[in-house]
């Protein structure tokens, strides 16, 4: 594995993290939130976002407007079903849902589910740098590059994991401060 192979992937890891954090609720509404659930349409699950336009009119509230307004039950159920923890009101034609205030346990409960995610993206890089060094020293072994070069990419690579863990420590943080902000 080459260092700009392992850098990709540690952005990657990074990205993936981020993603995960979008999808924990804060005390705002955010159309992330519904990235997760899927729609059971014409017996296919299918993203809501390819099914229909989300936007947030305001802080509270969470507008679902179908493209198929025949699917506007499905979707509604879906969104019942899924593990977003808010309840759905359909008036006929759109979706809202109502986004209500963080209770202090659901907000420590929240940067628990953060401390998880970051987490697994920490192990994650982790895994990439270990793929890594065990590429670097197969390479030499098989006397395809010398004991100082395998040493500096393995300084080079482990330079890289420190930066990709302070970035997702960064996230964490930035996320935290956002549960925890009433």
């Amino acid at each position: 594995m080459k260092l700009a192979e392992a850098q990709s992937k540690m952005q990657h890891t990074v990205e993936a993290t981020q993603r995960a954090f979008n999808t924990i609720r804060t005390g705002r509404a955010n159309a992330s939130l519904l990235d997760k659930v899927q729609v059971e349409y014409y017996g296919t699950p299918t993203p809501l976002k390819s099914l229909a336009n989300i936007s947030t009119p305001d802080a509270s509230t969470i507008l679902i407007q179908p493209y198929d307004r025949s699917s506007l039950n499905i979707v509604e159920k879906a969104i019942s079903l899924s593990d977003v923890g808010l309840t759905p009101s359909n008036d006929g034609s759109v979706i809202r849902l109502n986004i209500p205030p963080l209770t202090s346990d659901r907000r420590k409960e929240l940067v628990k589910l953060a401390a998880k995610y970051a987490e697994e993206g920490r192990v994650g890089i982790r895994n990439i740098r270990r793929d890594a060094i065990d590429s670097i020293r197969k390479q030499e072994k098989n006397a395809e590059i010398s004991e100082d070069e395998s040493r500096d990419q393995q300084d080079e690579l482990q330079k890289l994991t420190n930066k990709y863990t302070a970035r997702i420590d960064e996230l964490l943080a930035e996320k935290e401060k956002d549960i925890t902000t009433v």
